[in-house]
């Protein structure tokens, strides 16, 4: 196996290779920019990663593990679009580079073009791939809708909310790892287990997204710390300091939940008073625990050898012990 920096390489000098320009120039320019905007492409490299953890050689995994990213990329111009958002990886987003309608469009064409790479596969491993797929692209639509639904709620409950983040983060992150095993054509065992690993690693993941968008730093988190709280956003934060709130304190959090200023430094402080003096930050920080080692305990499970599964525990920690 190989090193998450190697697989980040292989995966790019993929990419790189792909023809994807073709006419008409605005349906596929488009493309062609979101996908070569960069970030860590976390989500094809586990899918490298899973495919050699299971004997296979990687290159075997590519096609998947550009799916998967071209999947992901497709999910990030249309939520940009949801969210009217200018910036991308500190780049303009597609609709706001081109225009409304080529950002449906391209990212209309960038699901389709993520089936077909499944198409370089035999049949059997292409049906359960497209199978595996579809489930997993129907429940991130499922989890952005509700993540819509709930900026109108306030009535929103911690297992609804973790419901929400499963579908909306976590279930591709387990779907990259199982295709990875797919490929490899391993035991549909290993290849639930390895998924169950991604599913909670991914909900550890998204609730430390949710915790450091409150505490991390504002040096190297790479967006706005607070930006949750100035959008008044129920995060896992909020959702566990109301449930730890007397009523009083329950009222005063929901009202500064429903400010919209021009200057949200004094908001930011208190909510972060609030989330620290009611034990919520204490109780998300459990959570991220709890969920990373949950996954650690599917590794026990998986018929694998001793170092493949340090290989992926020591991922896991690295991921969750990020400061950023």
């Amino acid at each position: 196996m190989h090193d998450i920096s190697q697989y980040q390489d292989f995966f790019i000098n993929y990419l790189e290779n792909q023809s994807i320009s073709k006419e008409p120039k605005n349906l596929y320019e488009p493309i062609e920019y979101i996908l070569g905007l960069g970030g860590k492409r976390m989500r094809p490299v586990l899918t490298l990663m899973a495919s050699e953890v299971f004997d296979t050689d990687y290159k075997v995994a590519l096609p998947a593990a550009m799916a998967v990213e071209v999947f992901h990329n497709f999910s990030l111009v249309h939520d940009d679009i949801m969210d009217d958002a200018p910036l991308r990886r500190g780049q303009e987003t597609v609709h706001e580079k081109w225009d409304l309608n080529t950002g449906i469009l391209s990212g209309d064409a960038m699901l389709i073009l993520a089936y077909q790479y499944f198409e370089q596969y035999e049949p059997i491993v292409f049906r359960d791939l497209a199978k595996l797929f579809s489930k997993t692209a129907l429940e991130v639509c499922e989890g952005q809708q509700w993540d819509v639904d709930f900026e109108k709620r306030n009535d929103v409950t911690i297992p609804e909310y973790l419901k929400m983040i499963e579908y909306k983060t976590a279930v591709l992150v387990a779907a990259a790892m199982k295709m990875g095993a797919i490929v490899a054509k391993t035991t549909e065992k290993e290849a639930d287990l390895i998924y169950d690993f991604g599913l909670n690693l991914g909900l550890a993941f998204q609730l430390q997204d949710d915790f450091l968008d409150a505490f991390g730093d504002p040096k190297t988190f790479g967006k706005q710390v607070g930006g949750d709280i100035i959008v008044n956003k129920k995060t896992y934060l909020y959702l566990k300091a109301r449930e730890f709130s007397s009523p009083e304190k329950a009222s005063e959090l929901e009202k500064l939940f429903s400010l919209q200023l021009e200057n949200n430094t004094d908001k930011i402080a208190t909510a972060k008073t609030i989330f620290n003096e009611t034990g919520a930050s204490k109780a998300t920080q459990e959570a991220i625990e709890m969920y990373t080692f949950r996954a650690f305990e599917t590794l026990e499970e998986m018929d694998i050898n001793a170092e493949k599964k340090d290989i992926l525990r020591t991922f896991g920690e690295n991921l969750m012990g990020r400061k950023v």
